[in-house]
């Protein structure tokens, strides 16, 4: 069992001058919260002992990633927790019960970072939690504040010298997410009362820095925290800041442009991968959204980046967008004959067609989950998600690389655009019917890759590349509408000929499948007009550099 929760809170620390020359972390005392906002009272809610091991890979990824996985007695919650960052101050957590392994539903939620590496147990804190409720005049909690005094020993790479330090969190009482407004006034009496902000996103990355810093003063001899452990670079002066801000830069390249979009891509798809196993809305779609922004970018820039490195591993995006699509597909077709059902007066709904348009959905459903879950889950996905990440530490880049990001760019794009109208031809010559309803998906499949392309330029060129795929984007609509009437027409018989071999009406399948035919032929009505206001010269000539 797992439960969910969304954690918006905020870590405060002492100040240097309050610490005291010792460096002693006790805090100077909690300001007198009440009368902040629409806190009426402080609540004390006594001490409780916590007792928590973190745990991580070899390589922190997960800490790289702002994630943290702890093991926690003690206190109203002890059990596995596992926060995911989702905003400012803002956390995913979710909690397990006590075992001695990390609970299956939680380490599914990490593969996409851990992959094939162990979690092993990376600090242990122990914390003394003095409790306070801040609630309003009716009641109700608004906020936890909690006074931690923490004492924390780092366990890998090996046992360390312990670290000290104390902090006080503000936790929103759940339900009130869109209550900001009370941390900031909160905040602003907090730093009245000698607090500021704490320099460490979470208690484990304080402990790291912590543990390694005592380490060090017990190695040097007895550096303690209100001095540095060892010796830092001298400071910079401002002549020299002077001279460092006006240094030449290197002008804009090519490689910087495409690796920071593929990085991008990159990243969402492994932050996404927990949402897709949570069964999120939307995941799906912009984890495959993701998937297929990098291989367009491996094909359109195979000036920049090697083609022998980046063709296999777009062949293994290419299956993951397969895997993701038959669940999105099925999202996609659901919502449009749902809504068009939804549309029909009441009597032209004949028999049980919402109930079996429904049975439909959710049997299919069954399938496309199993078969997202299962590429998830596969060795296959892991090792692209490995391929991946050395292409993005080491890039295989090639001569074109080091060239100038705009005219790079802009051949690329172009280079694109010249393919989708070659298929925009054929489209438009095609008479009406199967074969016209193929070339328009080549052509919708041609455009989305232009529009990529369009939108990795941007740095490089500007507005000019953002105008060209928002056009792009336009035509791809329009396409898309067409491949989706195409797909629903095929469902809709399908549907139609169950409900007749049920003994039931087809009356209103077949009323969609007419209504289906005639959107489509309206798109394809759409077409020329659209295509020939895109591709005028003059927009193409925005893009010439």
């Amino acid at each position: 069992m797992v439960d969910t929760k969304q954690e918006i809170e905020r870590k405060y620390e002492a100040t240097a001058e309050e610490a005291g020359p010792s460096g002693r972390p006790d805090l100077p005392g909690l300001p007198e919260l009440t009368g902040a906002g629409p806190v009426a009272t402080v609540v004390s809610r006594g001490v409780a002992t916590l007792e928590a091991t973190y745990y991580d890979t070899p390589g922190r990824r997960l800490l790289a990633d702002g994630i943290t996985l702890r093991h926690r007695t003690g206190g109203r919650d002890e059990g596995w927790h596992l926060k995911l960052p989702v905003g400012p101050d803002t956390r995913e957590e979710l909690w397990a019960p006590l075992g001695d392994e990390v609970p299956a539903e939680l380490a599914a939620l990490l593969r996409s970072r851990v992959r094939h590496d162990p979690l092993r147990p990376l600090a242990h804190l122990h914390t003394e939690r003095d409790r306070k409720d801040l609630v309003d005049a009716d009641g109700t909690v608004l906020a936890e504040v909690s006074v931690d005094r923490v004492t924390a020993r780092r366990l890998a790479p090996e046992e360390g010298e312990p670290a000290r330090w104390t902090e006080v969190e503000v936790e929103l009482a759940e339900g009130r997410g869109q209550d900001q407004r009370l941390l900031d006034t909160v905040e602003a009496r907090l730093r009245d009362g000698g607090l500021h902000r704490a320099d460490s996103p979470s208690k484990l990355a304080k402990a790291l820095t912590e543990t390694e810093r005592a380490a060090v003063a017990a190695e040097s001899g007895g550096a303690g925290p209100g001095r540095p452990a060892k010796p830092g670079r001298p400071a910079k002066t401002a002549r020299q800041v002077e001279r460092a801000a006006s240094a030449p830069r290197r002008p804009l390249g090519a490689d910087d442009v495409v690796l920071d979009y593929v990085r991008r891509q990159f990243d969402a798809l492994v932050r996404l991968d927990p949402a897709v196993r949570g069964d999120v809305p939307d995941a799906v779609h912009r984890m495959r959204v993701a998937t297929r922004r990098l291989r367009s970018a491996f094909r359109s820039y195979r000036e920049v980046l090697d083609r022998t490195v980046t063709d296999p591993l777009g062949d293994e995006l290419k299956w993951l967008a397969g895997e993701l699509g038959v669940e999105r597909d099925r999202e996609v077709l659901t919502d449009r004959l749902q809504g068009h059902l939804a549309e029909l007066p009441a009597e032209l709904r004949r028999g049980p067609v919402r109930e079996r348009l429904h049975h439909w959905s959710h049997g299919r459903r069954d399938g496309a989950r199993a078969t997202v879950l299962g590429a998830l889950d596969s060795d296959r996905y892991l090792t692209l998600l490995d391929a991946l990440d050395a292409l993005v530490a080491d890039p295989p880049l090639r001569r074109g690389a080091a060239k100038p990001a705009a005219p790079v760019a802009a051949k690329a794009v172009l280079r694109d655009y010249e393919r989708l109208a070659g298929r925009m031809a054929t489209a438009l010559e095609t008479p009406p019917g199967p074969d016209r309803d193929i070339a328009i998906h080549q052509a919708r499949k041609a455009a989305k890759r232009v529009r990529y392309a369009a939108e990795t330029a941007r740095p490089a060129l500007g507005k000019s590349a953002k105008r060209f795929a928002r056009r792009m984007r336009a035509v791809q609509d329009v396409l898309g509408d067409h491949q989706d009437s195409v797909v629903a027409r095929e469902a809709l018989r399908q549907l139609a000929t169950q409900a007749h071999g049920a003994g039931e009406s087809d009356f209103t399948f077949g009323l969609l499948y007419g209504r289906e035919e005639e959107r489509a032929a309206a798109r394809e009505r759409e077409l020329p007009e659209l295509w020939a206001e895109v591709s005028r010269t003059k927009h193409r000539a925005d893009l010439e550099v």
